[in-house]
């Protein structure tokens, strides 16, 4: 099995830490650094699993928490997104997903301005004397062979269409069909492929 990760260790990285044992990886797999997953705090088992040929480039982040899932496909590239999931974040085979770009499923915070005080306290290590306010989230959804360009912003909920592209600077809100090109914010079809 081709892949520069020997017993949970990246060859030549310069952090020190190991691949979490619930993240999964196939052959062919590239990692550039095992501290994308510093974030990677979900109890589920896989937490985060790769297809074949993946390449992880240093300046991702996997922030997976809870019960949080992530599936990457076949072929895919990921060079310096962060990926933020509490519920499930499946992207498929043959994606290139630029720099900077934010893929999250949950706002992370409510949107009512009393509990978001209230998330503010418990967030605090020293003030925290109860569990935080329930945030909704929903399922992100990414079809094969979707590029998605530097710094753009997919948000919860969305499902983007087979072989779509997402200009840089996109802000993603509502579902992307198959063989477009949207950009702006909020991001709009701007091109039939």
């Amino acid at each position: 099995m081709p892949t520069n990760v020997i017993n949970r260790r990246v060859e030549y990285d310069w952090y020190n830490g190991e691949v979490p044992p619930n993240v999964e990886f196939e052959d062919g797999f590239y990692l550039e650094t095992a501290a994308v997953f510093r974030f990677c705090k979900s109890t589920r088992n896989p937490a985060v699993k790769f297809g074949k040929y993946c390449s992880v480039y240093s300046g991702c982040s996997f922030a997976v928490k809870g019960q949080g899932r992530c599936v990457v496909g076949d072929h895919t590239l990921c060079n310096g997104a962060v990926i933020m999931c509490e519920e499930e974040v499946v992207i498929g085979n043959y994606c290139l997903i630029s720099w900077n770009v934010g893929i999250a499923d949950s706002d992370f915070h409510p949107l009512d301005p009393e509990q978001r005080k209230r998330d503010c306290l418990v967030l605090n290590p020293y003030l925290a004397t109860e569990p935080r306010p329930p945030i909704p989230t929903k399922p992100v959804r990414i079809a094969d062979n979707v590029w998605i360009g530097m710094g753009a912003i997919i948000l919860k909920g969305v499902t983007i269409g087979e072989n779509s592209v997402v200009g840089a600077g996109a802000v993603v809100a509502q579902d992307v069909p198959a063989n477009v090109v949207v950009a702006g914010n909020p991001a709009r079809v701007v091109k039939q492929l």
